[in-house]
């Protein structure tokens, strides 16, 4: 497998959009599996030391994901993320917000529209990510929040999932 690892992370403030491109040392199915079913969510989602746990995952169109981000000191951040559109093992889109334990909106942090995009070689899957927010002021509240460290650290999360699989 190929150990370069691409990582392009695009703040476009005139589009009120974040773009990014990652690719991954693995075939596209696990790939696909790490990013759609609920056990291997909760193993790399989350930035260290914050872990993720499911509440409830139904991965289909109109389906949703309600999980919390469990802190060290055991403080719950409670996200919802309705899927859109699913292509099998190439697309899938939603609207992820954070809510409470009743899976209830909350106004306190903006909702994102998410688009990624999964395309395979030999070598490697890139995931092509957009997160599309309401104004400018929604998207730099996330960045605010630290959402590229966040990311950045749950994808590396990711590498190691997939490093430890045998395909």
């Amino acid at each position: 497998m190929n150990n370069a690892i691409l990582f392009n992370f695009e703040v476009n403030k005139e589009k009120n959009r974040i773009d990014v491109e990652r690719s991954f040392n693995g075939p596209v199915n696990l790939v696909w599996a790490a990013w759609t079913e609920a056990d291997i969510l909760d193993q790399w989602w989350a930035p260290k030391p914050y872990r993720a746990v499911t509440k409830s995952m139904n991965f289909t169109e109109g389906g949703r994901w309600h999980y919390y981000m469990l802190g060290p000191k055991g403080d719950k951040h409670w996200c919802l993320f309705d899927y859109e559109s699913i292509e099998p093992l190439k697309h899938f889109s939603g609207i992820d917000a954070f809510c409470d334990e009743n899976a209830l909106l909350t106004n306190t942090k903006p909702r994102v529209k998410w688009e990624n995009k999964f395309s395979a070689n030999e070598t490697e899957t890139i995931v092509y990510i957009q997160l599309q927010f309401e104004t400018l002021e929604d998207l730099e509240t996330i960045i605010q929040m630290g959402f590229k460290e966040g990311f950045t650290a749950g994808l590396e999360n990711l590498d190691q999932y997939i490093a430890a699989q045998n395909f």
